[in-house]
């Protein structure tokens, strides 16, 4: 992992904060995935976006792996919408929303429920809508060919709640966030 923090300022809210990262492997996005996990808590939310092939899968089976003891086959929900792993942190729930088109089957599949008592990852999370988590941790990764290889991959992690600066300022060397919650757009 290439680990050249860029705060990059966004159009959101005046409290979101996001960071890119750039991972240069398959075997770099699982590290960053399994340091992640070691930082998840009951409740926590991470959406993962991006197009077809960009690694969200990978991202979610790494991070699953790495909370299981030992690990096991993780297979993609893509047909089975939810797949639910018991680790030792807590009940985590994976989930491909790319084939469902309203919030009433994202209701029905108990997903609203979880962001309060799971650790949730949520592939194809602009089906959310307003169900949304506000204090998720968005990661969009993305194909980048100006990097000059197929495996190489973009991140960018986005968040509003001030949970996350403190839990990934060890991950990608940023400090952790002051007392005043600073934000990027505060600076500018």
């Amino acid at each position: 992992m290439t680990e050249q923090p860029d705060f990059a300022p966004s159009d959101s809210p005046a409290s979101t904060r996001a960071i890119s990262l750039q991972l240069p492997s398959p075997e770099a996005t699982t590290e960053l995935a399994e340091q992640i996990a070691k930082q998840l808590q009951p409740g926590d939310c991470l959406l993962l976006d991006g197009p077809i092939g960009a690694g969200k899968t990978h991202f979610a089976r790494s991070l699953i792996q790495s909370l299981m003891h030992p690990p096991e086959d993780v297979p993609s929900p893509t047909f089975t919408l939810v797949q639910c792993y018991d680790v030792a942190e807590a009940e985590l729930w994976h989930a491909d929303l790319y084939r469902l088109s309203s919030l009433e089957e994202i209701e029905e599949l108990g997903l609203t429920e979880a962001f309060d008592e799971a650790i949730c990852l949520i592939e194809w999370p602009d089906r959310l809508a307003e169900l949304t988590p506000p204090h998720a941790l968005h990661l969009a990764l993305s194909l980048d060919p100006a990097m000059g290889h197929e495996d190489q991959r973009q991140l960018t992690l986005s968040w509003s709640d001030a949970k996350w600066q403190g839990r990934l300022a060890s991950l990608v060397g940023m400090p952790p966030i002051p007392k005043t919650s600073e934000t990027l757009d505060d600076k500018s």
